[in-house]
């Protein structure tokens, strides 16, 4: 039987290599006035999944 594709992680990932994902960061929406601006600066941008989670990861999406 074939697996599904987990959509929403299909969302929140991309894939840049077969090693290499990333995933957005969280807590971007609102509330970033009190942060500094290093903390609002990572916040933008694009974090690498550790190699721990890839294989968790890979079998949610079949199709790596």
């Amino acid at each position: 039987m074939k697996l599904k594709t987990k959509k929403i992680l299909s969302k929140r990932v991309k894939i840049t290599s077969k090693k290499k994902i990333l995933i957005r960061t969280g807590g971007q929406d609102h509330f970033n006035s009190r942060e500094s601006s290093k903390v609002t600066k990572n916040k933008k941008r694009d974090k690498e999944i550790s190699p721990v989670n890839v294989k968790a990861v890979k079998k949610l999406l079949p199709y790596l």
